[in-house]
Parts: C-alpha cells; structure tokens; sequence
C-alpha cells in the first residue's frame, strides 16, 4: 500500500467494540502495556484509513511499480515459509495505543497465542516503499519493532534497494544485492537480489519447494531419473545389438572361410587329420586367410601349417 496523510492532527476514531470516540494525540508515548493485536481502531476491509501514532493515512491503491513489487514479494515469501509459519499480504495490526496498520507481507506464527487468546504478533514485516512517505515508514517500523515485531524489511522501489530497519541506528540500513535474509521462519535464505528481479525469484521459490519436499517437485525428478535411465538403458542396448551384429558378421566370414579352407585342402591333399582341423577351427580370420594364400603353392600339409 502506499498510504497518504490526510493533513489532520488529531483524529477521532470509533472504539475497537463500539462506545464512544477515542481522541489521540499525535505522538503519544510508547506504554509498557499494548492493546490486543486485533482491537482495531479503523474498520478492516471497509474503510482505507490506517493510524500512524494518531495520524490518519489513507493507503491507497498502488501505482504499476508498486502493485509489481508486491506480487514478486508474495510470490517469492510464500514457498520460503517453514511449517509452523502463515504469510499475509495487508493484514492490519493495532501495533500501539494510536497505531493501528497493515504493512504489505507480514508472517507470524500460525494458531493462537496462549498468552493472548488471539492470533499470534507478525515475527517479520516487509514494507513495499514507493510513493509513501519516508516519515510513515520509519514511524511504522518504530513502532513494529517496539512492539515486538523481530525483524522489519522496506522495499524502496524507486532505488531498487531492499533495507532493514535497525533499531541501534534508527534507520534503515540498506542490504547488499548479493546478501540473504536468514530467518527461522525460513525454510532456506532469502537472496535479496530474488526480492527486486522476477526471474531470480522464480528460481528461489523452485528451490525453496524443493528443500520442503514439495510432492509434484518430487514427481518431476523422479520422472527425469526414470527418463535418464532410460535413455540410458537404450543405448546401452543400441551399443549392444550393434557390438552383436559386427561380431556375428565376423564369426560368419570366418566359419565360411574355415569351410572353404577344408575344402580346398581335401581337393589337394585329401583327407584332412583331426589335428590340422583342430588348427583350422581355433585360428583366427588372418591365419585362415594366409593358408588359403599358400595352399597353391604349398606341396604337403605340414608344409601348409608349419611354413
């Protein structure tokens, strides 16, 4: 959202149950003890109104650049929840007495906190910055963090620059763009860069389902292991029947060499003894080629073999 000051200094506002209107000051002091995380002091999903310390602010319905950041946002934070964890775009929190707001993501533990009885407080927040003043920022993460919001994060669109606030320097401090966020309430770090460019955020959410085991991730590589193996196997059986042929092919050429060689020598020597067919059978291709040369010229078979 990129919430606009209505200009009043003092708002009178309807009491959380109803009764009569509340009157704030416009800045007035942190209390030890603050109201329940759901005891609005605007309507929700009625009225755009939100309350920074008594301040009236309208949040507004976003320009492209903004309206492009959150999707990203949501998109890329969802899949890096652990369980245990619930994300929420907008969801508005009674932050402080005069303080009640929504930041653009927040997440928080899921259930019911059983020292309130009502939904647990955001662990993290995320701001999306864009036409939004730089004074409703830092009083929202003020307040956030004195609240008890861990961890408070601010997109600056028109910098392109992610920030965390720090509550040691009252600022925020930007991230380097090859910097992670590392929290629990992640299932694996955060790259910055994959906040501010779509095409890295798709490969961190890919990543992100997969270290949860996400079952159609699952399904997909078993389904390209399958298809490796395969593949494999097939040209493991291509290799084969190919190796087959060209030895069938040579043993083939070889028992007809071995045939016509007994042959020729039955016609020139006659009976051919048991021991020279021994030798016909065992010799290779080579051999039987050079008897099948020297038996013009050969005048015994002893002459033939041993030559």
């Amino acid at each position: 959202m990129d919430p606009k000051p209505t200009g009043a200094a003092l708002l009178l506002a309807p009491a959380a149950r109803g009764g009569a209107a509340v009157r704030f000051p416009p800045a007035e002091p942190q209390r030890a003890h603050f109201p329940a995380v759901d005891e609005h002091l605007v309507a929700p999903e009625v009225t755009r109104d939100e309350l920074i310390r008594g301040r009236k602010v309208v949040a507004a319905p976003a320009l492209e650049p903004h309206a492009e950041q959150q999707v990203r946002l949501d998109f890329l934070i969802a899949p890096h929840l652990r369980p245990g964890y619930i994300g929420a775009a907008d969801l508005i929190t009674r932050v402080a007495e005069g303080s009640d707001f929504a930041t653009d993501l927040s997440i928080r533990r899921a259930g019911t906190d059983p020292a309130t009885g009502r939904r647990y407080l955001e662990e993290l927040s995320f701001e999306i910055v864009n036409e939004q003043s730089m004074r409703d920022a830092r009083e929202k993460a003020e307040d956030l963090v004195a609240r008890g919001v861990r961890r408070v994060f601010a997109i600056f669109v028109k910098r392109d620059e992610v920030a965390e606030w720090s509550a040691a320097e009252e600022r925020f401090v930007p991230l380097a763009p090859d910097a992670t966020i590392e929290d629990l309430c992640l299932v694996r770090p955060v790259p910055v860069r994959a906040l501010l460019d779509g095409a890295a955020a798709e490969r961190e959410v890919v990543r992100a389902l997969e270290r949860k085991g996400n079952s159609e991730i699952e399904a997909i590589k078993a389904r390209e292991r399958k298809a490796a193996l395969d593949e494999g196997r097939r040209a493991g059986l291509d290799e084969g029947r190919r190796a087959g042929l060209d030895e069938g092919r040579r043993a083939g050429l070889d028992e007809g060499q071995r045939a016509v060689l007994l042959r020729q020598l039955r016609a020139r020597f006659g009976e051919v003894p048991e021991a020279r067919r021994e030798q016909v059978f065992a010799a290779s291709g080579e051999r039987l080629a050079e008897w099948a040369e020297r038996i013009l010229t050969a005048r015994t078979l002893d002459e033939l073999f041993e030559g």
